[in-house]
């Protein structure tokens, strides 16, 4: 890496992976500990409560971490793409600002009434503060993602040549665009799964170790409620991403010719690969194993349907983008196609790691129905694995949006290239990737290091919070609020 474009791209990639594997969970978590605790209040087993606090402490670690890895997100848009920010900061600025306004207000705020309301609130309105809390996280999902969904397909602007920038002329039409309806929920979905497995692998580890065999019962239903979200999410986020895929090939055909390697354009009955290869620069297929039409079903919800390829689309951008030297977008080097290898193997890692993730959790469920405790060994590995898998899968899903969406920083209207800092040297470039990297290992060991420190404790024992209803003094009522963690 020698220049600023490439520094700033791994830079931004490493930032934003590393904080994308906390938001899924956080997003899930907080909505499956409110259906604990609410599961608690309906039934009134002591299980579901311990479960409630056992995990909504780690879901307070990774709440915590994430919102330190998002802080830097924001800063990345001046350190290294200040053009970029320029371009779209009139777009931006809406979303990002209610977001943090609205959503991230509404998520600390009742996050904490549910940390240190136990012993103060009614227990209906204590289990409704994580329901908010859940609220303001797909809020907050909501409007990142639709900013986001506006760089994969711009609407609802018009471009200034004066300044050179993109302006804001419909702020319903970027919350509305066609991709943000196709994202949002297979996000959501993917986050749901993400945090039922999460729930089922800790839940797993603690029933196979010795130390916690007298809690066996409470960790089996953990095994239970976490794998059965994790598979019913599951489905979901195959029915999501079906549809996204078909908004893709529509507003982002070179995507999907990418993802499916696919270089000439079928003019119907397009083959699925199951596996290619091509050369290492990506510019030809010299072998495959393919399933006839799958990829048109895909696509188009039609055996019949059009699929452009690679070598077309290319040719097409650059008739379209690559002759005017004045244009905003120009840039003579682009072939205006995404690093195939990447795009193609991401694409297959996305899917069929969440495929995986949904098998090992129907598995889990058919070993340990009608009260069967199973104990092997390989019970507890693939029940520990499957949150690793949907970590690593929701990883891979993130950079094949981000990686399939190049040359482009905005589809159409902004190359990479163009979106970077002109007044970054190298050096200064070397410098923030160093300590960002840095800094976000302390941050994983720190992560790391408290999440086995409070999962190796399990959950601790049954001890109802009092039930401030039920007071009739007023010192009880007049004294501090307790922190339970």
């Amino acid at each position: 890496m020698d220049t600023i474009l490439d520094i700033a791209r791994w830079q931004f990639g490493i930032t934003t992976v590393y904080h994308f594997l906390f938001v899924p969970i956080t997003i899930g978590l907080t909505a499956l500990v409110a259906a604990m605790e609410s599961q608690w209040l309906r039934t009134r087993q002591p299980e579901w409560l311990r479960l409630t606090k056992f995990f909504g402490r780690l879901m307070l670690i990774n709440f915590a971490i994430g919102v330190v890895t998002g802080i830097v997100q924001e800063f990345q848009f001046g350190m290294n793409w200040s053009d970029y920010s320029r371009f779209v900061g009139d777009i931006f600025g809406a979303p990002l600002a209610v977001e943090a306004l609205l959503a991230f207000f509404l998520e600390s705020t009742f996050l904490g009434l549910w940390i240190f309301g136990w012993d103060k609130l009614p227990r209906g309105l204590h289990a409704g503060c994580m329901w908010l809390v859940h609220i303001g996280t797909l809020a907050s999902s909501w409007f990142i993602l639709a900013a986001n969904s506006w760089m994969q397909h711009p609407v609802g602007y018009t471009y200034n040549p004066e300044n050179g920038r993109a302006e804001l002329t419909d702020f319903w039409a970027v919350m509305f665009n066609k991709v943000q309806l196709a994202t949002f929920p297979h996000v959501v979905t993917a986050a749901y799964m993400t945090a039922g497995a999460f729930v089922l692998g800790i839940s797993a580890w603690l029933y196979v170790a010795k130390r916690h065999q007298h809690d066996r019962a409470l960790y089996r239903r953990g095994i239970r409620f976490g794998a059965s979200v994790t598979l019913v999410a599951g489905l979901l986020v195959a029915v999501t991403g079906d549809y996204q895929g078909k908004i893709m090939t529509e507003v982002q055909p070179m995507k999907m010719a990418a993802a499916e390697a696919l270089y000439d354009t079928e003019d119907s009955c397009a083959p699925f690969s199951l596996f290619t290869i091509g050369t290492p620069d990506g510019k030809e297929e010299k072998f495959s194993i393919t399933v006839p039409c799958v990829l048109s079903f895909l696509a188009t919800g039609s055996t019949d349907g059009k699929v452009e390829g690679i070598n077309d689309l290319r040719a097409q951008y650059q008739e379209q983008f690559g002759q005017d030297p004045g244009a905003r977008y120009y840039d003579p080097t682009a072939n205006y196609s995404p690093i195939i290898p990447v795009t193609y193997w991401t694409f297959r890692y996305m899917i069929g790691l969440g495929f995986l993730a949904a098998l090992f959790a129907a598995l889990i469920l058919f070993l340990t129905r009608k009260g069967r405790a199973p104990t092997s060994r390989w019970f507890g590995r693939m029940a520990v694995a499957t949150p690793i898998v949907m970590v690593l899968g929701n990883s891979a899903g993130w950079i094949f949006t981000e990686m399939g969406r190049q040359p482009w920083v905005v589809f159409g209207l902004m190359n990479t290239a163009n979106g970077v800092s002109p007044g970054v040297s190298v050096a200064e470039a070397w410098i923030s990737i160093i300590t960002l990297t840095l800094l976000y290992a302390v941050l994983a060991v720190i992560e790391l290091g408290l999440i086995v420190r409070f999962v190796k404790r399990g959950a601790d024992p049954f001890v109802e919070p009092p039930d401030p209803t039920l007071r009739g003094s007023d010192d009880d009522q007049d004294r501090p609020l307790a922190f339970a963690y």
